[in-house]
């Protein structure tokens, strides 16, 4: 079923993500005409996907024939005043301004807003570039609950949606999937480069390493087991798995590390958003 909006998709910033998610509506039926975009120089890939598409692409926009239906911001959080402020002037009573800035309130969006616009704050992640991102979400008071729905739509346009009742969760929901691919392309750095240690060539440490991660997520992803679960299944008692996991699995092991990382982004992110 095509993705049809009351009125204009108005995009600011159409880099990676934001060319994602375009991508991701066009992919879901969006027509080209209900987008515009305002971005004064889009990266190539992008600029060729919008121009392919007969996707309208300004560096400013001050009109619109009609208020949008959303005003989807995304732009980098340290010019988002700058860039958010005539544009919120575009807003009508029923436009959901949806922010994927990272540590950008509620709160920094509604002071440019009149009183009772919806704004929601979303938190996608690096794999929405090939359509299996997670997104998390946090809506303000004014946000109704068809206007969630509709936001809904739009963001499984690139993967799954998570909604939250609190935003101080936001934070962690940063540090865990909106960082976490980071953490998993680490662990195929590191699981190669283990392999060349025990004699492998780089081509076929890099390889098997690159495979077994994205094998791996992939029996994940497709499994109803849960991860534990799936761990259990492949570790035969007394075996080589068996052998490896106890040391990732000692104290201090794997978990505390990853604990750890993720109280030190959840920090982070909490000082970006001051």
């Amino acid at each position: 079923m095509a993705l049809v909006l009351d009125g204009p998709l108005l995009l600011a910033g159409a880099g990676k993500m934001g060319g994602a998610l375009l991508e991701g509506l066009i992919a879901r039926g969006l027509a080209p005409e209900a987008i515009r975009v305002q971005d004064p120089a889009p990266p190539a890939d992008v600029a060729t996907f919008l121009a392919r598409h007969g996707i309208r692409t300004e560096p400013q926009i001050t009109s619109l024939d009609r208020p949008p239906s959303f005003i989807l911001a995304a732009v980098k959080p340290q010019v988002m005043d700058q860039v958010f402020a005539p544009l919120a002037r575009l807003a009508g009573p029923d436009t959901v301004v949806l922010s994927i800035a990272a540590g950008r309130t509620l709160e920094s969006f509604e002071k440019f807003l009149a009183p009772g616009t919806a704004v929601v704050r979303a938190m996608p992640n690096t794999p929405a570039q090939v359509g299996r991102g997670v997104t998390a979400c946090v809506a303000n008071a004014a946000t109704t609950e068809a206007q969630k729905a509709t936001t809904t739509d739009l963001l499984s346009a690139v993967g799954e949606v998570v909604w939250l009742d609190r935003e101080d969760d936001m934070d962690a929901v940063t540090a865990v999937s909106g960082s976490g691919p980071a953490y998993v392309f680490l662990v195929a750095e590191c699981l190669a480069e283990a392999g060349r240690a025990a004699g492998l060539s780089s081509e076929v440490a890099a390889e098997l390493a690159r495979a077994t991660v994205a094998g791996a997520g992939e029996l994940l992803h497709r499994s109803d087991l849960d991860a534990a679960t799936l761990r259990s299944n492949v570790t035969s008692p007394g075996g080589t798995t068996a052998a490896a996991l106890a040391v990732l699995m000692a104290k201090p092991g794997l978990q505390e590390m990853l604990t750890e990382a993720v109280a030190a982004a959840v920090r982070r992110s909490r000082e970006l958003s001051r």
